[in-house]
């Protein structure tokens, strides 16, 4: 049951404070703004309010570089009814302590707590999300997992638990803020503010983010989609082709044929890029050391699994880490995907 909020100031606004993280997605925050300002100028009234902060009211810089100005939190959770925490690239944590406090400072006086993209790191490192459901944006979601295994973090867009609610990112969150609009002021005025933004179908929490390969996925035919499964599930403990294919219900050569001319790659080409596209993002989302990112991936052999990374991305395994993980505009591809 998703908690309702009256507005805490006394005067029927609704007060949200977003809390910037260095490097935050500026599609995230501003998928998340923009429908409560056009929710104002459609009512014609002050339903919300919000304010841009950090924990000391520095300017943050975003991802894409445009630094933005924000007032320290401290003075702005006053009568707030919401906190999100805005995150990007990465949670870094050197000076995480202070993002922490802030968040429990601000559960502790009953405002609702939100992440945004990476920021769902934050609410968990504070001990804020045991026994909610959370999710996160897919690229993330391996490397959370391994670090809050007993958290319930979902392949959802976004997740409202409560008074609780976390978000992929990108444009997940303007139908998360379309959906806080429609329990405010109604399913037509929400419809009314996503056209707003030519956004004709307001996505709800049900429906998963399909991210990565999942929508080639989709379109691939059905004993096809069931053996790369058997590869996804089998990641840290590989399963032989041979017996892929009996589970598959074909023969070793039929098998060779589906990935061949479906995928372009032999299978076990395709298997062994699943497993180092999951290790690409243990690298840059998490601190595991080395060797425990090539276990987790099913390498028995540092030297094997630098092999097939270098393979495949052209680049060790050791410099990714070196690199301070990049923008995704400087992002490292595969090299037989370079231009």
């Amino acid at each position: 049951m998703i908690r309702r909020h009256t507005a805490r100031a006394g005067d029927g606004t609704q007060k949200f404070v977003f809390l910037l993280v260095p490097g935050l997605s500026m599609m995230s925050l501003a998928s998340a703004l923009e429908p409560l300002r056009a929710c104002n100028r459609l009512t014609r009234r002050n339903a919300y309010a919000w304010q841009l902060t950090s924990v000391d009211g520095s300017a943050i810089q975003a991802s894409n570089g445009i630094p933005l100005p924000t007032i320290s939190c401290q003075g702005a959770l006053s009568n707030a009814d919401y906190l999100f925490v805005c995150g990007g690239l990465r949670i870094q944590k050197s000076d995480e302590n202070r993002y922490l406090a802030v968040l429990r400072e601000a559960a502790a006086s009953g405002i609702a707590l939100g992440a945004l993209s990476t920021g769902t790191y934050l609410l968990a490192r504070a001990g804020l999300l045991s026994g909610y459901r959370c999710t996160i944006h897919w690229e993330n979601h391996v490397a959370f997992q391994e670090e809050f295994p007993n958290l319930n973090c979902t392949n959802s867009i976004y997740e409202i638990d409560r008074d609780r609610l976390t978000c992929s990112g990108g444009t997940a969150a303007l139908d998360m803020m379309l959906h806080l609009i429609a329990e405010k002021h109604g399913g037509d005025r929400a419809r009314e503010v996503a056209n707003q933004f030519h956004h004709h179908h307001i996505r709800d929490a049900s429906e998963d983010q399909r991210g990565g390969r999942q929508e080639v996925l989709a379109h691939l035919p059905e004993r096809l989609q069931t053996a790369i499964r058997l590869m996804q599930s089998h990641i840290e403990d590989p399963i032989s082709l041979p017996d892929i294919a009996k589970q598959v219900g074909v023969g070793a050569r039929q098998l060779e044929r589906l990935f061949m001319r479906h995928t372009g790659m032999a299978p076990l080409h395709y298997y062994m890029r699943l497993r180092i596209e999951r290790a690409r993002e243990l690298l840059i989302y998490s601190d595991l050391p080395l060797i425990d990112v090539a276990v987790s991936c099913g390498f028995t052999s540092p030297s094997h699994f630098s092999t097939w990374y270098k393979r495949i991305y052209d680049t060790k395994p050791s410099e990714v880490r070196d690199q301070d993980r990049l923008p995704a505009a400087h992002a490292t591809v595969p090299a037989r995907e370079r231009a």
